[in-house]
């Protein structure tokens, strides 16, 4: 199963990099890294392109032993313990932020971790998922969105839809903001309820279907006029996808306490952000629309 998903993380790192490619008009800087601890990855980000203010598709595959705190945001289940610090992990990330304030940013995850001896109860586990995350709602690109996960789901008896849509409407909360990153998607962890080939099966066919999820949206919005009020806007949205992956994202954590690459693990960020003093949307606006499904989610398809 390692040699399995190091492939299956290569191999869609390859064919999303070819289409971002033909979609921005200029390659990706690649940088290849490792850790002392064992293991390494394989960066690419984009920009000065013409769609993408900045977007990185990373794969890493790092081993070694953890730390306690590091133990502790790798999940697993408490059964785990401080105890099983081995551990091995593999997966794809990335973070799409485009220009255009009307085409939302994206970001997709998909991992598989062993801790301790692989036959040991719940010493392995899948997690991911995939979320967007716009300046400016436009409901059909939502329902696209929703629905692709959902058929994905669907499509796999370990996969509950409505289950991994209210997972990441949760997971994604702003604590101090009572306001979700974004508008959802799927999110889920510590998957190892059933056999191993199922949970993979699952793993690959969301992988294999996030450019039909989201290149479709992307491909509409992307040359949409805009103002310089709405660019300010992104920017302030973009303020609090940083405040999300900066104080509770766990796999920024875990990048952290595990002497990962940083500019790896902060390829998330955007290049450029924006904090207004006491910024309000103005009522019945475009602004407020979108703030308002931020923090009562709503049910896409």
């Amino acid at each position: 199963m390692k040699d399995r998903m190091v492939n299956l993380v290569h191999e869609t790192q390859d064919q999303i990099c070819k289409v971002l490619r033909d979609l921005d008009g200029v390659d990706y800087r690649e940088d290849e890294w490792s850790r002392e601890e064992g293991g390494g990855g394989r960066s690419r980000v984009f920009s000065n392109g013409n769609v993408f203010e900045k977007a990185g598709v990373n794969v890493s595959v790092v081993m070694g032993r953890l730390s306690s705190d590091a133990a502790k945001s790798m999940g697993g289940g408490s059964a785990l313990g401080d105890t099983r610090l081995d551990f091995f992990a593999s997966g794809l990330s990335l973070v799409l932020h485009p220009k255009n304030p009307m085409a939302p940013t994206v970001h997709a995850n998909y991992r598989y971790f062993e801790r301790g001896k692989e036959s040991e109860s719940g010493a392995w586990w899948f997690g991911g998922g995939a979320d967007l995350t716009p300046a400016y709602l436009f409901e059909e690109d939502a329902i696209h969105f929703h629905q692709a996960h959902k058929e994905v789901c669907d499509r796999h008896a370990i996969a509950d839809y409505a289950k991994f849509k209210e997972w990441c409407d949760d997971y994604f909360y702003i604590r101090h903001r009572d306001e979700r990153r974004g508008i959802g998607g799927i999110f889920f962890d510590d998957l190892n309820q059933n056999s191993k080939e199922a949970c993979f099966d699952f793993v690959e066919d969301c992988a294999g279907s996030f450019l039909e999820a989201y290149v479709p949206i992307l491909e509409k919005r992307m040359n949409e006029p805009f103002t310089p009020q709405n660019k300010i806007w992104q920017q302030i949205r973009r303020g609090r996808y940083v405040e999300f992956n900066l104080v509770y994202d766990r796999g920024t954590t875990f990048g952290l306490n595990t002497n990962g690459r940083i500019e790896s693990i902060l390829m998330s960020l955007p290049e450029t952000a924006r904090w207004e003093y006491c910024q309000e949307p103005v009522s019945g606006s475009p602004e407020e629309k979108v703030v308002e499904v931020l923090k009562h989610p709503r049910e896409w398809v």
